[in-house]
């Protein structure tokens, strides 16, 4: 009982205490960053002259325009669906071809992240909302098995599995990949991996499952009882890539929204921007220089520009 209420009670509170910690500190720090210009990555024509057609989305100028190139990045990956690879070919020569794989395969795994997430609001709400039981029945329309199969879980193992063979098989992607990128990856398989398991498997008192979230959620928790060793596997996986979050590149689910790259309109032409950060330099300039040194230039015989 004592290892259960640490692995189900003791690791899940630290873990989400480190991970507000963490993960408020990073933003705060972000926030704090001082970005006196405007430097957005652009790929279009930036508004000018009337007669030159802009770019809206790719070079916004406005605040809409900011919005929604910041809601097509952020719901269906835009730049990455324009990403690139290169490979050397017989001559040898240099090709960049199209690489929709990597896109597709990012944006399965995070849209149905996304789903599993909230179907799992129904352990800790209750009653359970009605846009949960519309997601859980768009999620299992197939209806092949029971339990019901969820799309969602078998996207997101398939997604996974893709990515993760990426990083291994693809020479560019392993030759910059750190230890930490296969670390995010074997704590996400290993979450998928135990729920899936649990889900069709070995199965798990659903029942006792909500007590023990709603627990959570209450700040009135209680060790569970009879749910299984891989219950107990999928908590400490979900808590280990809880606390994990804050130190890691998956923390970019918070910066691209304090990205300047992304988040700023591109309006250099338009508007005059000061950087609020100067202050006032004692400056020496050229003419004072020349004053100074008039004689020595004259007698070496250089040019002066005021005689």
């Amino acid at each position: 009982m004592e290892l259960t209420s640490l692995i189900a009670v003791a690791i899940p509170y630290a873990a989400i205490a480190i991970f507000l910690i963490g993960f408020s500190y990073r933003i705060v720090r972000w926030s704090l960053s001082p970005v006196p210009f405007r430097i957005p990555t652009v790929c279009g024509q930036q508004k000018s002259l009337p007669w030159i057609k802009a770019g809206y989305l790719e070079s916004p100028w406005t605040r809409m325009g900011v919005v929604a190139r910041m809601a097509l990045e952020i719901l269906l990956f835009r730049s990455l669906f324009r990403n690139t690879r290169a490979e050397l070919r017989q001559g040898p020569k240099l090709s960049y071809l199209e690489s929709k794989f990597l896109w597709l395969g990012a944006l399965a795994f995070h849209w149905s992240f996304l789903v599993i997430l909230l179907r799992h609001l129904r352990f800790f709400l209750e009653p359970v909302p009605a846009f949960v039981g519309a997601i859980e029945a768009a999620d299992g329309f197939f209806q092949v098995s029971l339990p019901v199969l969820y799309l969602t879980d078998v996207v997101i193992l398939v997604a996974l599995g893709y990515l993760l063979a990426r990083r291994i098989w693809n020479a560019q992607a392993r030759y910059i990949s750190l230890p930490s990128d296969y670390l995010a990856l074997a704590l996400l398989i290993g979450l998928a991996g135990t729920g899936v398991i649990m889900r069709y498997f070995t199965r798990v008192d659903v029942i006792a499952a909500k007590q023990f979230a709603l627990g959570l959620a209450t700040f009135s928790p209680v060790a569970p009882e009879n749910l299984g060793v891989m219950f107990y596997a999928h908590l400490f996986t979900l808590s280990a890539l809880i606390a994990y979050l804050p130190f890691s590149k998956l923390v970019h689910m918070g910066g691209v929204f304090l990205s300047p790259t992304r988040n700023l309109a591109n309006d250099n032409r338009a508007r005059r921007h000061v950087n609020p950060w100067n202050y006032p330099v004692k400056v020496h300039t050229y003419q004072e220089w020349e004053d100074e040194f008039r004689e020595k230039i004259a007698a070496a015989g250089l040019p002066l520009e005021r005689q």
